[in-house]
């Protein structure tokens, strides 16, 4: 098998999924995006007889054109241009896991600073307000007076790109000081953790405390739902208790797992190789199908 590698930089996730992969003898072109040229109708020649393409980039703007140029040139790329597309944007997220019946928080998305302070006055305090488009807890604001709400839209409306005039607001959810991150490839778990953390934030980019977590069989259906929900792919899908229930907050599409596999037993970059292996197979046995 031969993998395209997408990066722009080779992080320790990148460098756990190159072992595995070298060590089980396929062949992998490593692809900085920042050297290539996309033209609409054929692809650079650094694609050239690849298998399947792994999305590792680290910029949103580069995973999804590359993506969609990798679609276009029929060219099999994990996580696909659509299923990238949908985790990308905060906005579509929420709305794709709220129409496949997935339990997500209350949201609502205004377009003015006076429209914004309606729903958050609505929510009540404390809320969340969050970038459309963003990662590692980055810009992610809790709201816990109208003067802080007031601040928070003021420096986000001066911002200047559009993304920070999309105001996306959501209820502030309880959990017990910690958050659930799930591995899953199309929807069936790898593995597990916990991200517990003092802080409101429990992103592990942000020192939170992990893990493993044993998944019981409501969040192994939520984690099915909300992957089938964005097209499924190999996934971070993001759980918050809730009593006697979850929440999904959010599906991640270029997931990292390097704190995962530190905190289970379970080797994950096999597991991620493994699936990978398959999905390669079965995308050519359908190519030379339609062939």
């Amino acid at each position: 098998m031969k993998v395209g590698l997408l990066y722009s930089r080779i992080r320790k996730d990148e460098k756990l999924l190159l072992t595995e992969l070298r060590e089980r003898g396929h062949e992998v072109a490593k692809i900085d995006v920042r050297k290539e040229q996309f033209n609409i109708s054929e692809p650079p020649a650094a694609f050239e007889d690849v298998d399947i393409v792994l999305d590792r980039c680290l910029a949103t703007s580069r995973s999804l054109y590359t993506t969609r140029f990798l679609d276009a040139y029929d060219i099999p790329v994990v996580n696909s241009a659509d299923t990238a597309d949908v985790c990308a944007d905060k906005v579509k997220n929420s709305l794709a896991l709220e129409q496949a019946g997935v339990p997500t928080p209350n949201t609502e998305v205004a377009f003015t600073t006076d429209s914004a302070m309606k729903s958050i006055k609505k929510f009540g305090y404390p809320c969340v307000v969050k970038p459309v488009v963003g990662s590692w807890g980055r810009l992610m604001a809790k709201i816990d007076s109208p003067a802080a709400a007031e601040a928070i839209l003021e420096h986000k409306a001066t911002l200047g790109h559009y993304q920070h005039k999309v105001f996306y607001v959501q209820e502030f959810v309880k959990k017990p000081g910690r958050d659930i991150r799930v591995l899953a490839v199309d929807g069936e778990p790898i593995a597990a953790m916990t991200r517990s953390s003092d802080h409101w934030l429990t992103n592990a980019a942000k020192g939170a405390d992990a893990k493993a977590f044993e998944l019981d069989d409501r969040a192994k259906e939520l984690v099915q739902k909300a992957s089938d929900a964005v097209g499924g792919g190999l996934l971070g899908v993001d759980l918050m208790e809730t009593g006697d229930d979850y929440t999904v907050h959010e599906v991640n599409h270029t997931v990292e797992f390097k704190a995962l596999n530190n905190a289970v037993e379970k080797d994950v970059p096999a597991a991620v190789v493994d699936w990978l292996e398959t999905k390669a197979n079965g995308d050519a046995k359908v190519a030379e199908a339609t062939a």
